[in-house]
């Protein structure tokens, strides 16, 4: 048996690479959030009054669905808050430094928050 004999001497990328990545970078469609989520992202934690705020306003995690039942019945299911907010990730994040800038610039005992 010779080994030359089972190898593949060209490989041939095309199978592996979807053609339509690159039409769909060109289709993105545009996002309203995008300046808001920039800003947020951009935002710097520089005010310990300001770093307690984020952490009290900001919930430790996303509240949970609600089902409004009368006689037995769902008459309103509530989906979780998360999925309605489009900017939840970066608040989330947001909150994260905050809590990051508490610890390691004050150094206070973030305990409450987590």
């Amino acid at each position: 048996m010779n080994v030359k004999e089972y190898t593949a001497k060209n490989i041939f990328f095309s199978g592996w690479i979807n053609n339509n990545q690159q039409k769909n970078k060109s289709l993105s469609k545009f996002d309203i959030f995008s300046p808001l989520r920039q800003w947020l992202n951009e935002l710097e934690i520089c005010d310990r009054i300001l770093a307690h705020r984020l952490c009290q306003l900001i919930p430790t995690q996303c509240p949970f669905e609600r089902k409004i039942k009368l006689f037995g019945k769902t008459i309103i299911r509530i989906p979780p808050l998360c999925k309605l907010n489009p900017l939840y990730e970066e608040v989330v994040a947001l909150r994260f430094r905050a809590i990051c800038y508490l610890a390691d610039q004050c150094g206070e005992d973030v305990s409450c928050y987590c």
